[in-house]
């Protein structure tokens, strides 16, 4: 097994309005892409228990031609609330960067 972090070309989250959270992940090969996306290694129940989410908040799409996938999920809090840490949603890829997923065969 490997972290996420560890294949992923690019990581990152950002708002997607202010109540919606974004995350990007990019892979930088078709092996890298199909071994995280044909493993079913980012599911909405996965991704849900690493957020603290329901699975039914959580949309999983898949882009195999620029090999990414996008994760949508709501925002604990909306962007500018006064419990906001992190207003432009930056720093909230970080749960999905740790996640456990197949490492690449020896």
């Amino acid at each position: 097994m490997a972290q996420l972090k560890d294949i992923a070309l690019v990581l990152r989250s950002k708002n997607a309005g202010a109540f919606v959270l974004t995350v990007d992940v990019i892979f930088k090969t078709q092996d890298d892409y199909d071994r995280i996306v044909g493993a079913h290694a980012l599911q909405p129940d996965q991704i849900a228990a690493a957020y603290r989410l329901r699975p039914s908040d959580v949309q999983v799409i898949p882009y195999p031609k620029v090999l990414s996938v996008k994760v949508t999920m709501p925002r604990r809090v909306g962007s500018g609330d006064l419990a906001d840490a992190d207003v432009y949603g930056a720093q909230q890829h970080v749960p999905l960067m740790l996640m456990e997923v197949p490492a690449a065969a020896a």
